[in-house]
C-alpha cells in the first residue's frame, strides 16, 4: 500500500493565473531542530561502538562490516529500511574502523624482512611483551606443519641476548640437525677455539594487542636467518596474519551483534 504524505501548498488567487507554491522550504526556515538525525559518528574502540548503537538504535536498525584487511569496519546504520519495505533515509550512522596499535605495525612492518643481529636482537627485547607461551593445540598443529619446535618466549629472550653478545662476532656454521634443531657457531676473529653454539627455535607465538583496547590476536611465527660470508641476517615471517586479523574483526562482529540486538551482515550498506 502507498504511503500518503501531507504536503503543504499555497495557492494565491490574486494573481491573474493562479499559482501554486510549495512552502516546504520557508517552513523549514522557522524549524528549531533538524527534521531527522543524521551524520556519522566516528568510533575509536568497540565498546564504544556498542555503547552508542544501544544508545541510538531502533527495531530497524542493522550493523554491517567489512572484514577484509587493510580497512576492516564496522558501520551501524541507525535509520536502515523498515522490514515491512518501507525505505528510510540511511543518513544517521556509527562507524568503527579497528584503529590499529602501535604494535601491530611494528610486527607488520618488520614482517619478512631480515635485520643485521644488534637490530633483530634490539627488536625481540623492545617487543618481549608480545611474545607468548603456544597453546597446547596450537603446538600440535603448528610443530607437526613446520617440522619445527615451538620456542617459549624465556627461550626468545634468552636467544636475543645471546645475539647481544656474539655482535661483532663471525659466524662458522649455521646447520640444521636431523633432529629438526638448528645451531649457529659463532667464533671470535681473534681467538683459535671453536666458539660457542647457539640454539635457533624454528617458530614462535606473538599475541598482538591488534586494535585500540582489543583482543590479543594470536599469530605464529617463523624464525628465519640467513648466514653468508661470515655474517648472518635475522628475520621472521608471520603465518597468515591477515587471516588471523580478519577471523578477530569477525568475532568482534558478531560480539557488536550480541550486544546490541542487531542483524548484522558482511558487506556495505547503499550508500
Amino acid at each position: 500500500m502507498a504511503c500518503r504524505q501531507k504536503v503543504p501548498l499555497l495557492i494565491d488567487p490574486r494573481a491573474s493565473h493562479a499559482s501554486v507554491s510549495g512552502l516546504a522550504n520557508v517552513i523549514e526556515s522557522y524549524r528549531q531542530r533538524p527534521a531527522r538525525r543524521a551524520g556519522t559518528a566516528k568510533i575509536t574502540t568497540l565498546e564504544s561502538f556498542i555503547a552508542l548503537a544501544n544508545r541510538h538504535k531502533s527495531e530497524h536498525s542493522a550493523i554491517f562490516a567489512r572484514t577484509e584487511w587493510p580497512e576492516p569496519k564496522l558501520t551501524a546504520v541507525i535509520d536502515y529500511h523498515q522490514i515491512d519495505s518501507q525505505p528510510a533515509h540511511l543518513k544517521h550512522r556509527i562507524e568503527y574502523a579497528f584503529p590499529i596499535t602501535d604494535e601491530l605495525k611494528a610486527w607488520i612492518g618488520a614482517n619478512g624482512k631480515l635485520m643485521e643481529q644488534a637490530e633483530f636482537a634490539a627488536f625481540l627485547e623492545e617487543h618481549a611483551a608480545e611474545l607468548s607461551v603456544p597453546l597446547v593445540a596450537e603446538a600440535n598443529e603448528y610443530e607437526r606443519l613446520f617440522k619445527e619446535k615451538f620456542a617459549a618466549p624465556n627461550e626468545l629472550i634468552a636467544l636475543s641476548r645471546s645475539l647481544e653478545i656474539f655482535v661483532g662476532a663471525r659466524v662458522k656454521r649455521a646447520e640444521r640437525l636431523s633432529s629438526g634443531e638448528r645451531t649457529v657457531e659463532f667464533v671470535e676473529e681473534h681467538t683459535n677455539t671453536k666458539g660457542e653454539k647457539v640454539d635457533i627455535p624454528g617458530i614462535f607465538m606473538v599475541a598482538i594487542p591488534a586494535f585500540i583496547d582489543g583482543q590479543p590476536v594470536r599469530i605464529p611465527a617463523r624464525l628465519r636467518y640467513r648466514a653468508a660470508g661470515g655474517s648472518i641476517s635475522w628475520g621472521y615471517q608471520l603465518y597468515r596474519w591477515e587471516f588471523w586479523l580478519r577471523n578477530q574483526v569477525q568475532a568482534d562482529l558478531d560480539r557488536a551483534a550480541k550486544a546490541t540486538g542487531l542483524p548484522a551482515f558482511e558487506g556495505a550498506p547503499e550508500s
